[in-house]
């Protein structure tokens, strides 16, 4: 395995993104590539996926094609960054309850095997999960100070993760809301954007206990949540960050409604008839990351504008995790 040599300016890092062709890391790669880091993604590429074609024109992007629990792999890549995001995960309640033995050997024991080759001076950018609330306690607002009670595996072994993280004293964690919007890597199996799809493609969407809430955030907006903290991080290391919209704590009904100021042919229905496995319900706030001059760009109208376009151009059968 070789690396190139070239001299990269003291602003810019030398950046390790494993898991960087999902659906989070094919935007955060390029945004770190356009901002002039030297970026290396490990990835299995599970789904078959095209995602970094684009960077590939960057002379400053490697790309390994590997697994996170490789462990000579990961102790070679690890020593020639000095920034990393372990981004590499299954990621989602259902697909970690399908396969909970790859879920727990790729996001605990990939975890500590980077952790333990990783040096104390080395940052590290934890993808957390505001999901690690749980069922919130009605209207009251979680912050980071909120008990963590994770209801699904995905987000125990995110919780579990970001206190090995925290242990050091470089590190970071960022609470992710629960992402809509294109990527490279598209997922459709989201809320909001698994909604629009519907909404596009069926007109109309069935779903149950439509006034659990959500925290959301844009994916662009979740990957310059990363460069922003890389930006901050002497202010900021140490400690978790929520990265969401204080505006957009949502139920499914209001998620519908905005989808139906779009689409104003799009029908929604909740039955009472049914029960969702995925129980979270919490109301989450950001101010920790706003205090630090974080500012979302992308409110839920335009990612769904978005979406309206994404969905006149893919297959409809592909795109998801489960």
């Amino acid at each position: 395995m070789t690396h190139t040599t070239e001299t990269i300016p003291r602003t810019h890092h030398r950046v390790l993104v494993t898991g960087g062709g999902g659906y989070l890391g094919s935007v955060l790669v390029r945004q770190l590539l356009e901002e002039g880091h030297h970026v290396t993604v490990l990835d299995s590429f599970l789904w078959q996926q095209a995602s970094l074609l684009d960077c590939c024109a960057f002379p400053h992007f490697e790309v390994v094609r590997g697994d996170a629990r490789d462990e000579p792999m990961v102790k070679t890549l690890v020593r020639a960054h000095d920034t990393i995001v372990p981004l590499a995960a299954l990621v989602g309640m259902r697909i970690c309850d399908v396969d909970p033995i790859a879920a727990e050997t790729i996001m605990r024991d990939g975890l500590k095997l980077l952790l333990a080759h990783a040096s104390p001076s080395q940052r590290i950018l934890y993808p957390a999960t505001n999901s690690g609330y749980g069922v919130g306690a009605g209207d009251a607002i979680c912050t980071e100070e909120t008990p963590l009670a994770p209801v699904s595996l995905y987000g125990r072994l995110k919780v579990e993760g970001e206190a090995r993280v925290l242990e050091r004293a470089s590190s970071i964690s960022l609470r992710m809301a629960t992402l809509f919007g294109v990527s490279p890597r598209m997922r459709r199996d989201l809320l909001v954007n698994d909604y629009v799809y519907r909404a596009v493609h069926e007109g109309s969407v069935l779903f149950f206990e439509g006034q659990r809430r959500r925290n959301l955030i844009h994916v662009h907006d979740a990957g310059r949540a990363f460069l922003h903290a890389m930006d901050h991080f002497e202010t900021m290391k140490g400690r978790a960050y929520n990265v969401g919209m204080d505006d957009a704590n949502l139920t499914r009904v209001q998620v519908c409604e905005a989808i139906k100021r779009c689409i104003p042919s799009f029908v929604y229905v909740q039955s009472g008839a049914g029960h969702d496995p995925d129980i979270r319900d919490c109301i989450v706030s950001s101010a920790r990351l706003t205090a630090t001059g974080f500012r979302a760009q992308y409110s839920l109208d335009r990612g769904i504008r978005e979406l309206i376009k994404c969905y006149a151009i893919l297959p409809r059968a592909l795109y998801v995790n489960v």
